[in-house]
Order: C-alpha cells, then structure tokens, then sequence
C-alpha cells in the first residue's frame, strides 16, 4: 500500500547488487539471504502490506519490515522455530549489509519482542533483555509522536557519524567501544582528548556514557512505579541529546531545524501546565519528538501543535505487549 509497483525478489537469486540499496527489495533479499545463510527454509509468497508506520521519520520503519518479512519467512516455513530475537538480528544485518545502513539492533529488538524494555548489548549477539509491566493510561497519561515534517532518508552519513566518533573516543583508550571506558578516566583525559578526537565525538560520549545511567535509573523508575522520576529523566535525556549528542538537526543544513522547533515549542507548552516530558524521538537529525503529556492536555496540545506541522501529525501511541505474532494462532 501506498506504492506504485510491488517489490519483486527471486529467492532463487540472493547475491547482493550495490545499486539496489537504500531499496525495500534489498531488505528482502538481504533478509532471504540470511535465513538461508543460517540453515532455516525459504519459498515464495505473494503480500499485501498495509502500516501506519510513517517512512522516514525515526519510527523504526526499516525495522518493522525486517521484522515482518522475517515473522513471515518464519511462519510460512519453518513452524515458527526463529526466535524472536534471532528475526531482530537478521534484520539488523540485512540493513547493515544489503540496505547499506549502519544500524544497531535496538529497534529491530524493540519491534520483534514488544512491550516496554530494557536492553543491555554487552554482547552484541546476545543481548540482557528486560521487560517492565507499565501502563501510561493508569497514570493518566497519553504518549504522543509529533511528525515533524523532515525525512532520517538521506541523513545516513549524519546517523553513522555518531558511532563513528564514539569508537574515535573508544580508540584513544585503546577500547572497542565507550562502554569500556571508565568515566573518570575520561573525565581525566579530555585535554588531550580533544587534540586527537575535537570535541563533538567528546561531547557524543559524555552524553553516551550519562545515558546509560538514566536507561537503567528509567527502567528502575518505571519499576517502582516513580512516573514523576521517569518524567524527569525522559526531559533530561532529551536535553542531553541536544546539548551533546546533537542529533537534533543536521549541520548539512541548519536552515531545516524542524525537531529542534517542535521541542521548543513542546518545552513551551508544557512548562505553562507544570507537568510532562518531550525528546526527539529514533534516530534524530529529522523526523520525529515524543511527548508524554496528561490526558488533560493532549486535545489542547494536538490542537496547538498541529497548526505548525499539520493536522494528523500529533498521534497517540500504545505500546503493545506482543511484539511481532502470526494473529492465526491467536
């Protein structure tokens, strides 16, 4: 739905073709080729796709096909023995090596398990994965997603910029990534840090390695049932990536700063009620802001702010308990 030709992939021809990237068709292939590569089955389908999923914005679309045609290689032929978590990194590694985007794995785990979770990737292939029970709707709150406007579809060298500076940071200390980096060390060492590095891949890792003490103070949070605590760290999250991370907008150009307006705004809005949160949402640079906003608020605040980006662009979210299911088995 929504495209003028369907996406044709011959299974019989998995090898990969360079001007095919950046195509629905590579994700297939790519996707194919690993689950073949992995030892399970493959056979031809004809599919209707229809989604809500906006393409480009940060929503974890790329992900959600590779999860889908993978849940569909999976239930078609092979009795739906993939594990979930295997779906999510085949996906992963159609992108990374057939898409020729350089993604983590977080939002092909996210769309293949469902619910609200936490996940360490210690071990890349192996992943600490958590879940919370929570319910935004029993502490009267709505989770919004503001379409900004901008497209993540050609900000693929702004995205791998990111990791790209981190493992520059991760070098000096002769680590592989900044998880291994001991923070006062670092602390330590920015002075001659900055003489190797500049100091935004300084900045990025600063926000990296905070980050991951307010992930696990956030999942805590939500554990204790401490909304007001998760609030507090979802605004300071999203200040930290705009302050240090800087994926707020692209520097290729500063004249497109949609997310940075919505949050502005956002901020605004929210500091005339007293109570809720905003951040950029997925992979920055454009797209997408989330919004935890109490259901007295939400028709006022759609209303405010769908007369800059447009009616329909502020949508209430659920979040699932299931992640990616065959409904013939339910």
């Amino acid at each position: 739905e929504g495209y003028d030709k369907p996406f044709k992939v011959n299974i019989n021809e998995l090898f990969k073709i360079n001007t095919e990237e950046g195509t629905t068709s590579s994700l297939i292939k790519g996707i194919a080729y690993k689950i073949k590569e992995l030892g399970f089955k493959l056979g031809g389908f004809n599919a209707f796709m229809t989604s809500n999923v906006l393409p480009g914005s940060g929503l974890s679309s790329s992900a959600s096909v590779e999860v889908l045609i993978g849940s569909v290689f999976n239930v078609l032929f092979n009795e739906n023995k993939i594990d979930n978590k295997e779906i999510a990194k085949i996906g992963q590694w159609a992108e990374n090596n057939y898409f020729g985007k350089p993604c983590g794995l977080m939002d092909q785990m996210a769309c293949a398990l469902g619910g609200i979770i936490s996940i360490d990737f210690e071990d890349p292939q192996n992943p600490n994965i958590e879940k919370v029970d929570y319910n935004f709707d029993k502490q009267n709150y709505k989770l919004l997603i503001v379409d900004t406007g901008g497209s993540h579809a050609d900000l693929t060298n702004d995205y791998a910029s990111i990791p790209n500076e981190m493992k520059l940071i991760a070098k000096f200390f002769h680590k592989n990534v900044c998880r291994e980096i001991n923070y006062s060390e670092f602390l330590n060492e920015i002075k001659e840090i900055r003489k190797t590095t500049g100091d935004r891949a300084i900045l990025r890792a600063f926000h990296f390695l905070k980050e991951n003490e307010r992930v696990h103070n956030q999942f805590n949070a939500l554990q204790k049932k401490d909304f007001n605590q998760f609030l507090k760290l979802v605004n300071d999250s999203g200040n930290s990536s705009f302050k240090w991370l800087q994926n707020i907008y692209s520097t290729q150009n500063v004249k497109e700063q949609s997310v940075s307006l919505a949050l502005a705004l956002t901020e605004e809005f929210i500091s005339t009620k007293g109570e809720g949160a905003c951040r950029v949402h997925g992979g920055g640079f454009a797209g997408t802001i989330q919004v935890f906003l109490h259901n007295d608020y939400v028709s006022e605040y759609k209303n405010f702010i769908e007369t800059i980006f447009g009616k329909g662009k502020a949508q209430i979210l659920k979040i699932r308990s299931q992640g990616s299911i065959c409904l013939n088995n339910y």
